[in-house]
């Protein structure tokens, strides 16, 4: 029952903002609508019950005249059922992807917010896939839902409507136990009620395991998935490895996991079908045999006996959606739980980055970013870096240089605010553009003006200044590709990304420029011109480099070193020498 609840609860949570959103009043119409189109699907499977008593009395009359009539009520009835269908199927679908589009947005506002997809990241394998649960859990969950409770309702609706023609048209069923007379009224009633009772407790043990198998399924086709995606975003790498074996058994290992568990869900879903199929097949038999007696005993007439084989079916399949909508309600079961746990960890992802109030980042009234008692820890709470204090002003250029792992980066990191595991202070400056440089560069997919003017618009600086930025960058071979749309995260070479996220920097003229080995994929001569135009072009810029080549402090003012303790955490020091 708890389980039943939080399920329910879970549903609700993930359903109703939308309900409640700024697209409420359409997406309430459109229900309002499907919801009605499907009470008229049940009146006209009403009216259709009532036309197989008189056809087949027609019939059995061999009432020419009759038939020839019964036919042309059914054709108009069946054409109505057929407008009507096909207009709620359209509706839903409507419907539908006014969903997805809210709720897809929603996700990724949350997923993109204070940095909580770099949260999510840095946690491991907290939530698997993030980008599988956007794109295919949402859609899938709006479907199953829209799917499963329009069904639930017609199966209500029908159950509700069929009743009361089942009962009275059953009668009563007289008989003799140890020598009582008998007597069940609406026994066609009470017979669909314990079958379906039987089926559903049947279903429900056998496909039980369905949940969890789906879930899994998800999963794993996600993980397979993602690592063809991460070959072709690394193939030069490979290829110069010559790791196309260990690739393969990558995989294979990952698709054996999709494999296997498709397997367990084929096992699973043959018992379960044997179970429904075999229900299903009974039903169409089982109220004939049930409502022989009366008909043979002369008590109804074939009309009769049709009429209550139809109701039987209509009240049965309510009564057994459960039976039928089982598989599915399993694979909704895997989503819902998939989207709620993404949920989860985006909310405490969110509260982490957010919620340590030991580091204080904070921007000052002063031109100076200033650390004060500045300690970084690992997010298991080792501590990699102790006591940093330092000041950088406007104009100033500070080196910091040390062994590999110390935690260099981590300080980049935590600077613009990436980081939330710590304590100290980090003052950041009252005004100016800070910008970033990273050891690999981003390279979104498109045009090339675009990738060099990123994050600004594409058409945010003239083509004269970014062929400008080029050529002085070493890439004035590029000026006539700024209309082509390539992967220049492939076409590139290491060494060329970052001449180009030096020419994003000349364009975006930075008052406080962050380079966190932005050069090292760079010779040293090609270093020191890249270096001697940042000089040149941004002489007011204030700069933060790390780096490991010695040739750097020709270009910084200062020289800080962040040295590993041999049984503690590291320090940052001024160099030797300096």
């Amino acid at each position: 029952m708890n389980k039943t609840k939080n399920f329910l609860r879970d549903i609700w949570r993930l359903a109703r903002p939308y309900w409640f959103s700024e697209d409420r009043w359409p997406g309430r119409g459109l229900l309002a609508v499907i919801v009605s189109m499907s009470l008229g699907l049940v009146f006209i499977n009403v009216l259709i019950n009532k036309w197989n008593n008189a056809f087949y009395n027609t019939l059995q009359d061999r009432n020419l005249a009759g038939f020839y009539h019964q036919l042309g009520i059914f054709c108009l009835l069946a054409l109505a059922y057929i407008v009507v269908a096909v207009y709620q199927l359209y509706l839903r679908q409507m419907l539908q992807i006014r969903w997805r589009r809210w709720l897809t947005d929603q996700f990724l506002s949350r997923w993109l917010a204070d940095r909580v997809y770099y949260g999510l990241q840095m946690r491991g394998g907290e939530t698997d896939n993030p980008d599988q649960r956007i794109a295919d859990d949402i859609n899938a969950f709006v479907g199953q839902t829209l799917t499963l409770t329009l069904g639930f309702l017609e199966s209500v609706v029908t159950l509700a409507s069929f009743l009361g023609i089942l009962w009275g048209l059953s009668g009563a069923l007289s008989f003799s136990l140890a020598g009582l007379g008998v007597t069940v009224p609406g026994y066609m009633v009470w017979t669909a009620l314990v079958y379906s009772i039987v089926g559903t407790y049947l279903t429900l043990r056998v496909g039980h395991p369905l949940v969890r198998l789906n879930f899994d399924q998800q999963r794993y086709e996600a993980d397979f998935r993602f690592s063809l995606v991460r070959f072709r975003e690394n193939v030069e790498g490979v290829a110069l490895f010559r790791g196309e074996k260990d690739e393969n058994e990558v995989f294979q290992a990952r698709f054996a996991n999709v494999v296997h568990n498709w397997w367990a869900i084929m096992r699973r879903r043959k018992r379960l079908s044997w179970l429904t199929t075999g229900y299903g097949q009974a039903a169409v038999i089982f109220p004939f045999l049930a409502a022989a007696p009366r008909y043979f005993s002369g008590a109804i007439q074939l009309g009769g006996l049709m009429q209550i084989a139809s109701a039987f079916g209509q009240v049965q399949g309510a009564l057994s959606w459960f039976v039928d909508a089982y598989a599915e309600l399993a694979a909704w079961k895997a989503t819902v739980d998939r989207l709620t746990s993404f949920t989860q960890a985006m909310e405490d992802a969110h509260q982490v980055q957010n919620g340590n109030a030991a580091l204080d980042l904070a921007a000052g009234r002063e031109e100076v970013l200033e650390v004060d008692g500045l300690s970084l820890d690992l997010p298991d709470g080792a501590t990699m870096l102790e006591d940093a204090r330092f000041q950088l002003r406007p104009g100033e250029r500070v080196l910091i240089s040390g062994p590999s792992g110390v935690g260099k980066s981590t300080l980049l990191r935590a600077i613009a605010g990436l980081w939330p595991y710590g304590r100290g202070r980090i003052g950041l400056p009252g005004a100016g553009r800070m910008l970033f440089l990273p050891q690999k560069p981003y390279l979104p997919i498109g045009t090339l003006r675009a990738v060099v003017s990123y994050p600004m618009p594409a058409d945010g600086f003239a083509d004269a200044d970014i062929t400008e930025a080029l050529a002085a960058c070493g890439l004035g071979h590029l000026s006539s590709l700024l209309d082509d749309a390539r992967y220049w995260a492939q076409t590139l070479s290491p060494g060329e990304q970052q001449r180009l996220a030096f020419a994003r920097m000349l364009l975006q003229k930075p008052d406080w420029l962050f380079l966190d080995e932005a050069t090292s994929a760079v010779d040293e001569r090609g270093e020191q011109e890249l270096y001697r135009l940042l000089t040149q072009r941004l002489p007011k810029a204030a700069v933060l480099s790390v780096g490991h080549r010695m040739s750097l402090e020709a270009f910084h003012e200062r020289h800080l070193e962040l040295r590993s303790g041999k049984d503690g955490p590291g320090r940052l020091v001024l160099a030797p020498g300096v």
